[in-house]
């Protein structure tokens, strides 16, 4: 049995990655039991014409495998482990792969097996109703002529832009092979971090003016959200500047040298994501000694009114309390004026001290 203490990824939580019991046998697939259901959706196309196709089982795929068109094979959803081994069998995986596979989430990597180059990602996409981002991980296994990819949640990936260019026939995507096409979804992967990034550039901005103006206990544990989901961010792409610089380096017989110049591109936007995520987190962080700074600001602007009122008050209550006194011998008790006396000597020890907090500047709020 394959256990996971950790919460899923595709719920936008905190995760880490899954862990075997002791003992478990290699390949050993761990479905959730709330799997979509799988859907297989082909995409097949040349130069020509393009034509797309739900199939309705894994067999269905045999005859596109070795064809001279592109087949691009998106597997949507794995909630039927027998499907997945009859996938797994079409497509000639190897069992460690269809374990990465589903076994979700896996650290992203790039290992080549006979024939096939299996690439392990991350992709987030902003969620649009609440703050955050969803988190799921995108499996490509990609062959001489076809491109195999594999989704757990298929209503958050960012590849319509692939589709709707294979669909309509723009740029170069339908002259080139199925190694472009893996490009051109690992580009379209690492663009969906820049929406996400300026998605909290602009949290950022706004916190730093509640922080400045009204920091409250909430402004704290805003930040505190900001840092968590920064730090999964990194987690997220760091990584995988390691796979495509591995997909760069290390010469496969199913990258041509063409594409491999393509993923030189699609490695300095991961350079940029990860810059970009690095600012967002110091600033992140120097975001919560600004609010510190700003609480104890206020607490010293509380602290100076309070001191003032009481270096006021304390004369004053000298006096009331020298007069209140019970002795019957107390000359001024007995003379006239000496209530109004009184009364002006407080008002007078008043206004005398507020000339001079005055004078000294404790009244101006930026002292």
């Amino acid at each position: 049995m394959v256990k996971n203490v950790f919460s899923r990824q595709s719920q936008g939580e905190d995760f880490d990655y899954f862990f075997h019991a002791p003992g478990t046998s290699p390949g050993t697939l761990r479905i959730n039991d709330d799997a979509a259901p799988p859907k297989l959706v082909l995409i097949d196309y040349n130069a020509a014409e393009a034509q797309r196709t739900q199939l309705e089982k894994p067999e269905d795929c045999i005859p596109y495998l070795d064809s001279e068109s592109v087949s691009w094979v998106d597997l949507q959803g794995f909630g039927d482990e027998g499907v997945m081994h009859r996938i797994g069998n079409v497509f000639q995986l190897h069992p460690l792969v269809l374990e990465d596979v589903i076994n979700v989430p896996q650290r992203p990597k790039v290992e080549e097996y006979d024939g096939q180059l299996v690439i392990i990602a991350q992709m987030v996409v902003l969620k649009t109703s609440t703050a955050g981002f969803w988190s799921e991980q995108v499996s490509l296994v990609l062959g001489q002529f076809y491109l195999l990819t594999v989704q757990e949640e298929p209503e958050h990936d960012c590849f319509e832009q692939v589709r709707f260019r294979i669909r309509s026939n723009k740029g170069s995507i339908r002259q080139r092979g199925a190694d472009y096409l893996a490009y051109a979804l690992l580009d379209a992967i690492i663009d969906g971090f820049f929406p996400v990034l300026e998605d909290y550039g602009e949290r950022i901005e706004l916190l730093e003016t509640e922080v400045i103006s009204k920091p409250t206990p909430q402004t704290l544990e805003k930040i505190h959200q900001v840092r968590r989901e920064l730090l999964r961010l990194r987690r997220a792409i760091w990584p995988q500047r390691e796979s495509i610089n591995t997909l760069i380096r290390d010469a496969s017989p199913l990258i041509s040298h063409d594409v491999q110049i393509y993923l030189r591109d699609c490695y300095d936007h991961v350079i940029q994501v990860l810059d970009m995520v690095e600012t967002y987190r110091e600033l992140a962080s120097s975001l919560m000694d600004v609010y510190l700074s700003s609480v104890s600001n206020r607490m010293n602007e509380i602290m100076k009114v309070l001191t003032v009122i009481s270096t006021i008050f304390i004369p004053i209550t000298f006096i009331v309390g020298v007069y209140g006194m019970n002795f019957k011998v107390m000359p001024e008790l007995e003379w006239h004026w000496g209530y109004l006396a009184v009364w002006i000597l407080m008002l007078s020890i008043v206004a005398g001290l507020v000339y001079f907090f005055w004078r000294r500047g404790w009244f101006r709020t930026d002292s």
